[in-house]
Formats: C-alpha cells, structure tokens, sequence
C-alpha cells in the first residue's frame, strides 16, 4: 500500500493567510485563463463548418493539452501546497483555491468534449468512419480481433497482481489501463492491473462485418474500428488461465511530470537532466480518469494506493485518453479534412541562384506555413557546402526527429567548418530528442553547449561567418519560432533573413553570451531577456504613452501568445488610461481585463484560434508615425521575461514594416469569423460580420493571399 500522507487540503488549511493585494481583481487567473482557452479550442471541434476529421483532430488537441495542463501546472501547484508554499495568484487565489478551480472547469471541459464526440460518431458513420463497441462487432470481425490479440497484443501484455505477496504495481504517466478483479479456486477475489501498450495503435482497424461486403457485392471502401482496450478485457481470460473474470474497467493516470533540475550543483547538465526525465515517470499522481460504470471498491483501491483526494478523480464518460482520437486523422479520406496547400516561395528566393546574394540585395521575411520553410533548410545546407564561410552558430530548442537542420549542421562540422550550438536540454517534453541530437551533434565535432544555469534558451537564431573579399560578413535568419520543419507547416511563424552589420554584431555577442563568459548588458538592436527586454518594452510603452499625452496619437498592437506579467499588464492599463489604443492578439491565456472603466476603456483582445496555431510574436509601436516593429520569441510572462535567453529583434527595411503592418496584423485585427472577442468580465465571444461587412477568415486569407504586391 501507498504510504499515508497528511491530505492535501488539511496541508493547505494550516497553511499561515496572506493578504491578498488591494488590485488582485484587476487581474485573472492565469490558470482560469489557460483553461478558457482550451474552451475556444473545443470550439473548433463544435463548428460545424470545419471538416468532420478536423473536428475530430481538434478534440484530440483538447485531450492533449489537458494532460499537459496537469502534468505541469496542477503538478505544480501540488508541489506548492506540499511545500506548505502559500504563493498567490494574480487574482489573489491561494494554490488550494486555484485547484478547486480548475477541477470544477477542467472537469466541464472533459464532460463537454465527449459529448461533442459523442455528437459527431453518428456523423462518422455516415462517412464511413465506423468506431465500433466490441459487443458490437460481428462474427467475422470478433474472429479478426481475437487474433490479432492472440498474434500481436498477448505477447506485449504484462498482467501485474496485487495482493499480500506482491506490492501494487506502479501505474505509468499517461498510461491507459485495466483494473481487473478475477476469482481463483478458493474463491477469493484478486486485484490486476493490465497496461493497455502503448506501442500499438489506440484505435484497431478490423475488417467490414461480412453482412456489409455480401449487401455491397463490392469491398467496402468504409473504415472499421475498435478501441484497443476494448479488445484486451474481451481477451482477459487468456492472460488468467484457471481464473474467472468478474470485471475490467479502463482508468488512465496523469502523473505530475515537472522536473527540477538543480542546475546549479549538477557536474553534468546533460546528465542531470536525462535523470530528471527518468524520474519523471515516478512523479505524483495529479489526475485519475475512469468511467461511470467503475464499482466503489475498485475506486477506492486506487484512490488509496494512488494518494488521491477525491478532486484528483475525473468520473467521464468513454473514451479515457481523447488525445488518441488524432489517429484517425491520419485516414486517407482527404474530403474529410482541411484543403491540402503547397506554401509560397518568397519572390526574392524563387528567381535567386544564390541564397547569401539574394539576402545581400535585401532582407526577407518569411510568414510561416503560408511560406515554405525550406529556405530555411537551404540556408545552413548552403552554408554547409560553401567554402567561403567559415562558421556557423546556432541555438536549437524544438527541432524533431529527422532533423534537416541538425544534418546540416553535421555536415558542416564534418566538412571543417567552426560549428557552435545551444542545445536547450531544458525544452519541456523535448528533452529526450534534444539530448540524442546533442550526443549526435558532439560526436561529430561540434562546440555543444546546453545554456546557462537557470535560464532556459528559447532564442530562435542562425548566425552565417562568410568570407567576402578582404573581410568577412554575417548572416543571420532570426525568428518567432522554432527550427522544425514540421511545425512550421502548422504554427504561424515569422523568420528574418538578413546581413545588416549590426544585428550581425549583435548576434555574434548573443553567442558569445551564450557559449563563454560575457556581462554584455548593451546590445545594438535586439532586445535580450533577461538582460534588456523587458526595460526595453517598458520604454517603448511608455514613449507611446508619453505621445498620447502630448495630444498625439499612441497606438500599439501585440500579438503574442500569452499576456500574464503583473508589471507589463499594469503598465497596458496606463497605457489605455493616458488615451493610447492597445489591439492585443492572444491566442492562449491572457490576464488583463479589457473595456474596464477608466482602467482599461482603449484595450481590446482577441484570440485566433483556427486550422493553424498561432506561434507568432509580434510589437508594434506607432512612435508618433515613424512606425516600429520588433518580432521574436518572447511572450509577456515572467519566465520570458526574467528567467530565459529570448530576443526581439527589429525589422529596419520599411517594406517589411508595411508589410506585417498591412498585411499581416490588420488581416488578424480585421477578423470576424475565427476571431473571439474578450469582454470586459473576462469571458469570449465569437466574432460574426456584423452591418454587412464582408465574412474574414484571417488565416483562410493569409492563405490565399489576397493581397496586391507591395511596390518595391
């Protein structure tokens, strides 16, 4: 049995008040918020107007932001309470207070998600999407998957026992399971615990029932499927020979999945972490899934040896696990899903021999997915091959599997070149593929660093040495996302190619920064966190204000992902306060309220979301007409702010500043079909074209591009 542990609730009730600050109401909860916008996320699967398998994927993301939502933030809220940590929110809420919260909102959203799944199977099965409930299947069907349990399944299973001779098995992090109670010869009733693998597909494709293909005459083009688990608890008897079933129920466990490294007493970062990701398995249980039909006796036998309060226990309908459902979007049933697109090449690079001569012409912004990535790809393999350049410097902190841009990278280091890269080890459920490419990428030569204590490196920046002439220059593609050529199909991002001198100089110090010892603490253009960046907002707001007021005209327009630091939010609703318009685009959590009387009257948030998501980040300052535009990877949250290696950079070419102006940010404030409005208590409302104003899709436009050429 688990070791007893003094429960949560009574550790947060002895522990000593604190006062919440007078402003506390002026601020929303940032889990409250992250939480709302898994709600708009669900949305999408809801619409009708989205294709059947879109809206399936969608409640797939759901499931799956979920369970990070607990893996990490009620992971860490647990660990405050068992802490005896009392650290308020925003909104003055104590940790206890906040999960109270979130059990009562999280457990809508779960409820609400298979409803709408349950809303949208007989959709399927008008399609041709058949998932079907075993005691369902018939004869021909029911013999397929007693085989393929025979064939594939039984050898991967591992009944676990639990009884006074045998400990209770532990319960792995997201694993989906069956609780089995069985009855030996003696009578007696034992507990099981079966793990449904997860090497195997969730979703088993079984062949059509024999009634179908004999009324067809034809093979029917129809898909069949049965829930893995489903098949396993049909099958149980095999697994207990001499036993008697009596029940099998599906429970999935979510485990707190924070790790936390001391960096600063770690010899071996690189180590650390791969331990830390080891334990990780290990970490406390923070959610229990099971269904309504689970007996009393076999929740409380978890409960018990899970240390679970009853908050921690999810009662919901099937199917556990929703982040599974994505399968199914891997169907080849193209009239189901969105219009595949082929992603633009940029008129500068289409016509260029030469990648470094069409970046020395003039900068190039990309605008990811509606841009192709590839450039990107060309620009370090190019870099690889030449002999004129000499080095290259890079920082990685999502790059996938089967990464191009590490290949090039070690095709640079097996060609002689200098290679330096920043490996972030610390990329949150990355950690694993970050240290095989560090490893690989250390084989072959190259200066690998993996950051600086304590601060993560979320900076996304590739730094070219090239010899020209008598002297060398630098080139540099700077930008709001990550270095993986997967997500740049799906997440909306933005990359600068560019060789102007001083971002040039800023990013060698930027490296040198990162992989030596430098107390820079002034930097040509960029803004760098936690050096620069966040005084460096706070000056450009605070021009804005200054211009408002002089009677001029302030405006500034952020798009980011999130919007939760204290300081930056406070400084917005001076902002507003002093007569400068705020337009705020943020896709996920933000804290400030908008439209508040005399606090907040000028600010308006929207959040996009839609086929893709929406990663990039974007700061616009009117500056009295001589307009200003810096992009990066930073959000406003304090981690970003104070505590990781991030850079804003400026975009200086005026056709640049036209365009994301023009283009880019009044397509997304424009919106009035994907777009969701914040209102003034804190809650969305989907926008709709209102006084005969034309339907917008900002990201179905960005698509098209329904834009003429900006003039040279």
């Amino acid at each position: 049995m688990a070791k007893k542990q003094t429960p949560r609730r009574l550790r947060a009730a002895s522990a000593a008040a604190v006062r919440v600050p007078a402003d506390a109401k002026l601020f929303l909860n940032r889990e409250l918020a992250m939480l709302a916008f898994f709600r708009r996320v669900l949305e999408e699967a809801q619409d009708k107007n989205n294709p059947l398998l879109e809206r399936v994927k969608f409640l797939g993301i759901v499931g799956s932001i979920l369970a990070e939502f607990f893996m990490v933030r009620v992971g860490g809220l647990k660990q405050q309470i068992d802490a005896g940590v009392v650290e308020l929110s925003l909104d003055g809420q104590t940790p206890a207070q906040q999960l109270n919260a979130i059990h009562q909102e999280a457990f809508r959203l779960m409820s609400d998600a298979r409803e709408c799944l349950h809303h949208l199977l007989p959709r399927l099965d008008a399609v041709g999407v058949h998932i079907v409930d075993y005691s369902a299947l018939e004869a021909n069907q029911k013999t397929f998957a007693k085989k393929y349990f025979d064939e594939v399944i039984f050898p991967v299973l591992t009944p676990l026992a639990h009884d006074p001779g045998r400990p209770f098995p532990h319960i792995s992090n997201m694993s989906m399971n069956l609780a089995v109670i069985v009855r030996d010869h003696q009578k007696q009733e034992r507990f099981a615990r079966v793990k449904v693998p997860n090497t195997l597909p969730r979703l088993l494709t079984i062949p059509a029932p024999a009634s179908a293909a004999a009324k067809d005459g034809d093979e029917p083009r129809d898909t069949y499927l049965v829930f893995l688990e489903q098949v396993i608890a049909e099958n149980l008897q095999k697994l207990f020979p001499g036993m008697q079933i009596l029940q099998a129920h599906p429970f999935r466990v979510t485990r707190d999945a924070e790790v936390v490294i001391q960096e600063l007493e770690a010899e071996d970062l690189l180590e650390t972490i791969e331990k830390g990701v080891r334990g990780r398995r290990f970490g406390s249980v923070v959610r229990l899934m099971i269904n309504p039909g689970m007996p009393d006796e076999i929740r409380h036998l978890l409960s018990e040896n899970l240390s679970l309060e009853p908050h921690d226990i999810y009662t919901v309908p099937p199917p556990l696990g929703m982040s599974d459902l994505a399968q199914l979007h891997s169907l080849d049933r193209p009239e189901l899903k969105d219009p595949p697109f082929q992603p633009a090449l940029p008129a500068e690079l289409e016509s260029a021999e030469d990648m470094f001569a069409a970046i020395r012409r003039q900068d190039i912004l990309l605008h990811h997915p509606y841009d192709s990535f590839t450039p990107v790809i060309e620009f370090l393999e190019t870099a690889a091959r030449d002999p004129s350049v000499l080095a290259i410097k890079q920082t990685l902190y999502r790059v996938g599997r089967n990464s191009p841009i590490v290949e090039a990278l070690l095709d640079a280091a097996r060609r002689g070149k200098q290679v330096a890269v920043l490996v972030e080890l610390k990329a949150r459920f990355d950690e694993e593929s970050n240290i095989e490419w560090a490893k690989a990428l250390e084989s072959e030569g190259v200066h690998v660093v993996y950051g600086l204590p304590g601060l993560k490196t979320h900076s996304k920046t590739a730094l070219v040495v090239r010899k020209e002439g008598d002297g060398i220059r630098r080139y540099v593609h700077l930008a709001t996302g990550n270095y993986n050529p997967a997500t740049a199909q799906v997440y909306t991002d933005l990359g600068l190619f560019t060789c102007d001198d001083e971002l040039g100089a800023d990013a060698t110090d930027l490296f040198n920064y990162l992989t030596g010892y430098s107390a820079k603490k002034d930097y040509r253009k960029f803004l760098v966190a936690p050096i620069n960046l966040r005084s460096g907002i706070e000056s450009l707001i605070r021009r804005e204000i200054e211009s408002a007021q002089r009677g001029e005209s302030g405006h500034l327009i952020f798009k980011l992902n999130a919007l939760i630091d204290k300081g930056m939010i406070r400084l917005l609703y001076q902002a507003s306060q002093a007569g400068v318009r705020v337009d705020l685009i943020v896709r996920g959590m933000c804290c400030l309220y908008p439209g508040l009387p005399g606090v907040s009257d000028h600010i308006r948030v929207t959040s996009i979301v839609g086929r893709f998501l929406e990663h990039s980040r974007i700061y616009y300052f009117r500056n009295g007409g001589n307009e200003q535009i810096y992009l990066g990877s930073a959000d406003l949250m304090p981690r970003n702010l104070d505590r990781r290696v991030e850079v804003l950079f400026p975009l200086q070419d005026a056709r640049l500043i036209r365009q994301v102006r023009d283009q880019i940010l009044a397509t997304y404030l424009a919106d009035n079909l994907r777009a969701r409005l914040m209102q003034s208590d804190g809650t969305y409302k989907r926008l709709a074209p209102e006084n005969n104003a034309p339907p917008l899709d900002s990201q179905a436009a960005l698509l098209n591009r329904a834009f003429a050429p900006i003039p040279l």
